[in-house]
């Protein structure tokens, strides 16, 4: 997912979000959940209020945040996605801290992974939950480029 350091140079080397799928699913999410390093990368953008203008945007993170549009939240992931409720489409951009504890509660109900040719070795992984098997149907695959995206349903 990231490199060891959490860059995400990689991933701009490979490619744009204008050669995926990237506005037609953000037009249908409510709410985006990131961690500090995540949005630490949305930080360095020239207007990082405009990178996700539409959600409502937390980052789970100690520090305060002076970025409009970004509200920093503490503790469990699980707890705060249960406070949200559930007519609510999460996004969960990147930050497997968010996401192995919401896996391991069984509440993902899509995963929708984007592949790029590029093994980052020791880098960051994007799946370390616990060993609780968790079955989902493959229900889309397209190409973007140099990029496939998956998306399974959960069964």
């Amino acid at each position: 997912m990231a490199t060891k350091e959490h860059g995400l140079n990689w991933l701009y080397d490979t490619g744009g979000p204008e050669e995926t799928s990237c506005d037609e699913f953000y037009s249908h999410m409510d709410v985006a959940l990131m961690g500090r390093h995540t949005f630490e990368e949305i930080e360095k953008m020239e207007n990082p209020a405009a990178t996700y203008p539409t959600t409502e945007n937390y980052v789970f993170t100690n520090r305060e945040l002076a970025c409009p549009g970004f509200t920093a939240v503490h503790g469990s992931p699980v707890e705060f996605v249960k406070e949200l409720g559930n007519n609510r489409n999460i996004w969960v951009v990147g930050g497997n801290t968010i996401l192995a504890p919401l896996l391991d509660q069984n509440m993902v109900d899509y995963l929708i992974v984007q592949v790029a040719p590029v093994l980052l070795g020791a880098g960051i992984p994007l799946f370390t939950q616990k060993g609780t098997l968790r079955r989902y149907r493959l229900e889309t695959v397209r190409q973007y480029g140099q990029f496939a995206e998956l998306v399974y349903c959960q069964i």
